[in-house]
Order: structure tokens, then sequence, then C-alpha cells
């Protein structure tokens, strides 16, 4: 199989090459650059040399070459290579936002500035992450070509650490809080002022506080999976606030989520963090989280005792879970760790290929993590 990247030279694209060129499946690869195109890849990133090496094409090369196209670029900027790939029957994987609200235009717009230029193609697009939508990429792929929205960062790190607690354990119609703390590399391979070093080093900040662009994609995804497995219930409400912290990848999400009254524990005596009530509950906490994603190949639940942690998921597609119930025993804490440009981009992308063609879901992405 032959595999193109649009957009090949920035961090989404480049790990996407880094993936791709190990996956058992993939014969070739066909790469894009608009700022070096003529070029070649290991030119741009030593780090390929004498295993990686292709030319820089033209975007229309890419796509008239491949089996499947991967467009790593800016928003609003892939649409009418998405139009362009369906009318020669390739699939497309979307890293950016411009597929993940399917057709709610309104939405989009109202978070982007922009409006769908293919209207028609967003009624048939698929959010991107499988283990919430795995069945529905299964079946339109069976049909024929698709177009995959593939999730923010983010949403994924945040909708992961929320769905198994919503089917029981959370209030309904309470507020979700999510907490998340992000690498640099979150923000693109593009020089800005609060990217340099002198001003995100020794430090950490919040930022676009209220107004972060993934705020109504964790809402979305946490609103239809309440439709369509819970219908009866009201969907929560989410406040999600991001942090830039100085390292170059991860993502680290505490979420804190209400909990409904018979999940909930009086504890006995404040001055102790945890009764033996509260001990009970935070397991059975944990064992409707390992139930949920039991099958699930990229969760893991972690163990009694053990948190997740950024570093402990480096260069994977990974996503660690650790809960606990807070001392007042009212609130489930859920923190999730995920690479940002793995199981936050590159590495999703290649595991949507694989549901797309029935491959291994792992093939490409089985490494371990770095250990340090």
């Amino acid at each position: 199989m032959i595999a193109g990247v649009i957009g090949a030279t920035g961090y989404a694209g480049a790990e996407l090459v880094r993936l791709l060129s190990g996956h058992p499946e993939v014969e070739k690869l066909v790469l894009s650059s608009v700022s070096f195109e003529g070029e070649r890849i290991e030119d741009i990133y030593p780090g390929f040399l004498s295993r990686v090496s292709y030319p820089l094409l033209k975007a229309e090369d890419v796509i008239s070459s491949s089996d499947v196209v991967f467009s790593a670029l800016p928003h609003a900027v892939g649409e009418p290579y998405a139009a362009a790939c369906m009318e020669k029957d390739i699939h497309f994987i979307d890293l950016s936002a411009d597929f993940r609200f399917d057709d709610d235009e309104e939405t989009y717009s109202a978070w982007y500035g922009k409006q769908y230029k293919y209207p028609e193609l967003h009624k048939k697009s698929i959010y991107g992450l499988p283990e919430m939508n795995r069945q529905k990429i299964k079946e339109a792929a069976a049909k024929g070509k698709v177009i995959i929205g593939n999730p923010g960062c983010y949403p994924t790190a945040a909708t992961l650490g929320i769905l198994p607690a919503l089917g029981s354990a959370a209030q309904e119609g309470g507020t979700i809080i999510v907490n998340a703390v992000s690498g640099i590399s979150g923000g693109g391979r593009e020089p800005s002022r609060s990217f340099h070093y002198s001003e995100c080093a020794d430090s950490i900040s919040p930022y676009k506080i209220a107004s972060h662009r993934h705020s109504p994609e964790i809402a979305r995804n946490i609103a239809r999976f309440i439709e369509s497995s819970h219908p009866e219930r009201q969907a929560q409400k989410i406040i999600f606030t991001p942090h830039l912290a100085p390292m170059n990848r991860g993502i680290l999400s505490t979420i804190y989520i209400p909990l409904r009254d018979e999940w909930r524990v009086t504890p006995v005596n404040s001055n102790r963090p945890q009764s033996k009530e509260m001990e009970i509950k935070t397991e059975e906490i944990l064992n409707l989280y390992a139930g949920f994603y039991k099958n699930e190949p990229f969760v893991r639940m972690l163990p009694k005792g053990v948190t997740a942690a950024a570093n402990r998921v480096r260069q994977s597609n990974f996503c660690d879970i650790c809960v606990s119930l807070d001392i007042n025993g009212s609130t489930l804490i859920a923190a999730t760790a995920i690479d940002n440009m793995v199981k936050g981009a590159a590495g999703q992308a290649v595991q949507n290929m694989n549901i797309i063609f029935g491959f291994n879901e792992t093939a490409g992405l089985q490494a371990i993590p770095i250990l340090f």
C-alpha cells in the first residue's frame, strides 16, 4: 500500500512519516510540503538519514499516487484535497479541525472563523476517535472511501478520561472540569513569541482561558455519547482550561467529575484521607473504567497507587488513565496521559488507517514508550 502525507514537514506530518515508515503494510510513502517543495524529507529532519529518504512533491502528485492520504495541514486548508481524494476514490484522514464537527458548520465557523467550502463532504465525514466511533468507521469504509476527522489532542485525552463515567457514575447535568497541561510541540512548528525558550522555560501557565477551540469538541463528544447510549439523560457541561508546560511533548489532563448520589461516599472522619468505604468505592470506579476499556489496545488502566504521567507514554499511542475519589467522597478524579504527537495526532491517524483497511489495529504502533 502507498500512503501519502500532505504537510509532511510539520511536527504532526513528520511524526506520520516516522510511524508510517515502520508500518508493515506500507510499501512506500509519497510526501509533499509547500514550504520545502523540491527538497527531501531527510534534509529537513536529519534524524531520518539512512532510514527514510523521499522527495517533497506537490500535493497533487501525492493524491494521484496514493491509496490513502493524510493531511497534516493547518485548519481551513485541507478541504480541496479531501474533495480531490473523494473524486479519485481515495481515503482521506485529516489532522486539522476541518472535519471534526461533521456537518455542524455553525459551531466550526463560530470557533474557527471559517465557512465550509465543500459542505457536502462534511455530511459523510466521521469523527475518528476509535474508542468511540470504531464501528462507524468500519461500516463507512466497507461502503466506500471515507473522510476521517482526526480528533484534537486535548479532546482525545479528556474524552477518554470521561466516557466510562457517563453511563452510571457521573452526576446527570453536572459540570465536569478538565485542567490539561500540554508540551510546546502542540503549538506546531511555526515559531512564536510564547514558545521562545526564555518565555516558557521554568514556568507553567494557562492560556486561552474559557476560549480554547477544543472546548466545543470535548463538549460535543460528551453530548454525542449521551445521545447514543443514554438518551434519557442530560449531558454534562464542560469547563476546559489548557496550560503550557516546558516540555516538548505530552498531555496530562486532570478531570473532576461530580458523582451521582449512589456513587458518593460520606467521609467518616474528614481528617482521614481515605476510609475503608472510600477504598471500596474507588475500587468499584476502577473496575468500571477497566471494564469499559477491556478490549481497547491503546488504553491502559493503571493499577491503584500508579498515577498517569506524560513521560510514561512518550512516543507511544497509549492513553494511560488513573482514577481516584476525592477526600469528600463526592467527586471522581481521573487523570489521563497521552503523547500529543502520537495518540493526540499522528498515531491516532495511523490507528484510523488500520481500521479502515482492516489491518491489525496496532500495526505500526507497537513501540514501547520511551522510559526516560
